[in-house]
């Protein structure tokens, strides 16, 4: 399912991934130990500046809708990526994950998360394609999530613990409790073991498999091409592992993000289960969306959290453990 691209298109998206992930590496070189926010923020400004080069691509293979319709899925999706990075904070907070660790977790969460997203915007496209009510059902949903964020209550702590993946992987996996630096497995006696790292990813990417049932039906409500929809999501979460140590030190001071992305859900939700009566142009929803998103990030500046409402720092030292 090409959407309104064509190979060639199709190509120069991984050309342009490829390029991008090539400059990171050029610019800032491997990163082995702490990520200083300088790096971090230089390769944020690669991925988001990549990401708006290939906005510019859209325009000219295509038209300034489409290029405004990735822009708005991109915005969306992005969005969405930065709340999320939060639980991330947590999940290494709570298994001890070193700086060194986190990058490694991190890569391949990403890689996982390329892979599902490709499946579930395929599936949800096609859904969408097939069944024209899907809109109403994707649409309420969304508004229905919007709705909880907006009430989430702040003891609404995230438990590692409680998670599937991890509870599935303790009862049928071999473990160790053991480290061994970055390695996700070690053989003893002959036999393979999980390190705590390896269950510390596989709780990472079962947690990116919820908050994509959360962030696809968002994108899918911008648009149902599957071009559009998963280029914007690439770019999107491409930056995510740079945008983390960005940002991971300052978390907690956006914390009415959650209040603006229940308003952007609850907006984008309503957008789908009013398609047939009003027609929102796009360049309208980015407005809307950059908006709500910059007033969230203002207010949380001008009116700091409460020092008991820090959200956790992850550990810069120590072993995964858990």
């Amino acid at each position: 399912m090409l959407g309104s691209a064509t190979w060639l298109d199709w190509l120069a998206f991984v050309g342009a991934v490829l390029a991008t992930m090539a400059l990171d590496r050029l610019l800032v070189g491997k990163s082995t130990n702490a990520v200083s926010f300088r790096e971090a923020s230089a390769r944020s400004v690669v991925a988001i500046v990549s990401a708006l080069l290939f906005a510019g691509w859209i325009h000219q293979r295509m038209s300034l809708d489409k290029s405004v319709t990735y822009l708005v899925a991109y915005l969306v999706e992005k969005s969405l990526s930065v709340d999320n990075l939060f639980v991330f904070l947590v999940i290494f907070s709570y298994f001890g994950v070193r700086e060194r660790e986190q990058q490694r977790i991190l890569f391949w969460g990403i890689v996982g998360a390329v892979v599902m997203r490709a499946i579930f915007i395929l599936a949800g496209s096609a859904l969408l394609h097939r069944f024209h009510w899907m809109m109403y059902v994707f649409g309420g949903f969304l508004v229905l999530t919007g709705i909880k964020l907006a009430f989430k209550k702040d003891g609404d702590a995230v438990d590692p613990e409680a998670n599937l993946a991890l509870r599935f992987a303790r009862k049928y996996l071999r473990t160790t409790d053991q480290a061994d630096g970055d390695k996700f497995f070690v053989v003893k006696s002959g036999l393979r073991y999980a390190t705590p790292l390896f269950l510390v990813l596989l709780v990472v990417e079962f947690t990116d498999v919820l908050f994509a049932v959360d962030s696809v039906p968002a994108v899918l409500a911008v648009s149902d091409d599957v071009y559009i929809v998963y280029t914007s999501n690439i770019f999107a979460i491409l930056g995510l592992r740079s945008l983390y140590f960005m940002l991971a030190g300052m978390m907690s001071r956006f914390h009415y993000l959650d209040l603006g992305l229940a308003v952007i859900l609850v907006f984008i939700g309503a957008k789908m289960l009013l398609t047939q009566v009003v027609k929102v142009p796009n360049l309208v929803s980015l407005g809307v969306i950059a908006g709500v998103l910059a007033v969230s990030i203002l207010v949380s500046m001008l009116r700091p959290p409460k020092p008991e409402e820090a959200a956790p720092e992850a550990p810069s030292d120590g072993a995964a453990g858990g």
